[in-house]
């Protein structure tokens, strides 16, 4: 567990400055593969392992400790847990990334009994490598769909007018790649 002593670690003084988010892949780019470890699994999970199989809702999300949400992501996280079946009935993975430690993790999946997988990065790679942005002290959240191309088909940034894609607008995304 985490104590208010050892909150402004390492990561959260890397992402205390504010950056928009911006340069990051677009909808028609090739998604950026990244392989990262999975609370749920083993292994490491590799983004182009689905490439060819299924398409990926790909989720960033803003999680400061295990104790400690983004007020604008924890309903977020509660939504798509609640809708996975969903998700996957649609022919979809939904892959979540934190930037929390592996114990963290741990303890998020734990304690809010998440059935999809959550993959961490606290050096906060993958997190700028899609451009997401940064303020006090983590990474902002994202949401990206990809075909089983690889292609990135839709992206929403965060924004606090419009801080996640709903889960109906990600099921509609993923409703236009079957057709």
């Amino acid at each position: 567990m985490t104590t208010t002593q050892n909150l402004l670690d390492h990561r959260v003084v890397k992402n205390l400055l504010p950056l928009p988010p911006v340069n990051g892949p677009k909808a028609g780019d090739p998604a950026i593969d990244f392989a990262l470890p999975s609370v749920n699994a083993a292994e490491t999970v590799r983004l182009s392992h689905y490439q060819g199989v299924q398409p990926v809702v790909l989720a960033f999300t803003r999680i400061f400790t295990e104790k400690l949400f983004c007020p604008y992501c924890y309903p977020h996280i509660h939504e798509l847990n609640q809708r996975y079946a969903e998700i996957k009935a649609a022919g979809a993975e939904l892959i979540m990334v934190s930037s929390t430690d592996p114990q963290q993790s741990q303890d998020i999946v734990t304690n809010l009994n998440l059935a999809y997988p959550l993959l961490y990065d606290p050096a906060c790679t993958t997190f700028r490598q899609y451009g997401v942005g940064q303020a006090l002290g983590a990474p902002l959240p994202a949401q990206f769909v990809i075909n089983t191309q690889g292609i990135i088909t839709f992206r929403h940034l965060f924004s606090f007018i419009d801080g996640h894609a709903t889960t109906d607008q990600i099921l509609a995304e993923l409703a236009k790649l079957a057709i």
